[in-house]
């Protein structure tokens, strides 16, 4: 399978902060891809090597086989990137806008495109709308729609919801799925977990500058989260004392967690022999942000 984005061997110092320590990874052609971590982790630093705007110490990066330093224009075209912040010109309206970066990139008669790329970010009432007018969330749209105007076949996403509401969170999904369907590798930074793992097919996190975890999000699931029991006792029962060393309480639920579902019956026949009496009982998937927790704390996986 054709690699859309290399990174080998990539370190960048600012001074005495270590942002970048030797990243390696690699992203196939069409691939979904999180790449998660905390504040200060190295993620924009990486997205900004990716995109040519910081120049790192050593290492090699390439997008689509292009080097992003020996062939930048060449990598350049190859990639569209959505930023955290909200940067833009208030000069001009969306359309201008959208016409603007297109000349960016030597391309002429782009309103077809464009237009197209307006009605699928539910932009199209706001195309002559000054940006300066426009609301937060409907500026991060146009930043998603400058980021696509040049057809680029790999897409990174920096906190692309971050302030946006739930419903153009939805719009915007829908669209980035289309075009990942199409053949787009995309790229999500995102501190909505979720998110991540409903659209990611695999995962990088990032903790000071270096990938600590890297697999597909299945497998990271299965290997550092669990299932767990969540339960609400009648008032004045207590767990046993073997449930309670291995439970955790919180707002009066107590949950117990358990790999395998075989393991719910022996649970609740000891709180039955302790005469606990259940006012509720649910059990929980695996999520992301276990596993998040869990990488972040150095704690292993494969816990059998």
């Amino acid at each position: 399978m054709t690699t859309a984005i290399s990174v080998h061997q990539v370190a960048k110092r600012f001074g005495s902060v270590e942002a970048l320590a030797g990243v390696d990874l690699a992203v196939a052609e069409g691939e979904f891809f999180g790449l998660l971590g905390p504040n200060g982790a190295g993620k924009t630093t990486l997205i900004s090597a990716l995109a040519g705007l910081v120049r790192v110490d050593s290492g090699r990066i390439e997008v689509m086989g292009c080097d992003v330093v020996a062939d930048y224009r060449a990598a350049r075209r190859q990639l569209g990137v959505v930023p955290q912040e909200l940067v833009f010109d208030p000069f001009f309206s969306v359309r201008e806008t959208l016409r603007i970066q297109s000349g960016y990139f030597g391309i002429r008669g782009n309103d077809e495109w464009i237009d197209e790329i307006l009605e699928n970010l539910d932009l199209s009432s706001k195309a002559d709308a000054n940006m300066r007018t426009l609301s937060g969330g409907m500026k991060r749209r146009v930043l998603v729609a400058q980021a696509l105007v040049h057809r680029p076949p790999v897409i990174v996403l920096d906190e692309p919801t971050a302030g946006v509401d739930v419903e153009l969170r939805q719009t915007l999904w829908q669209f980035i799925r289309r075009l990942n369907r199409d053949g787009h590798t995309i790229v999500l930074t995102t501190h909505y977990l979720e998110e991540a793992e409903s659209l990611c097919s695999r995962i990088a996190m990032l903790k000071a500058g270096r990938v600590v975890a890297l697999d597909s999000t299945a497998n990271l699931l299965r290997r550092f989260s669990s299932h767990a029991l969540r339960l609400r006792l009648a008032p004045g029962a207590l767990l046993p004392p073997a449930a309670a060393l291995r439970a955790t309480e919180k707002d009066g639920i107590c949950s117990l967690s358990f790999d395998r579902f075989d393991e719910i019956e022996p649970i609740l026949a000891e709180l039955r022999v302790a005469g606990c009496t259940l006012e509720e009982l649910e059990i929980g998937k695996p999520d992301l942000e276990e596993v998040f927790i869990r990488v972040m704390h150095g704690l292993q996986g494969d816990r059998g």
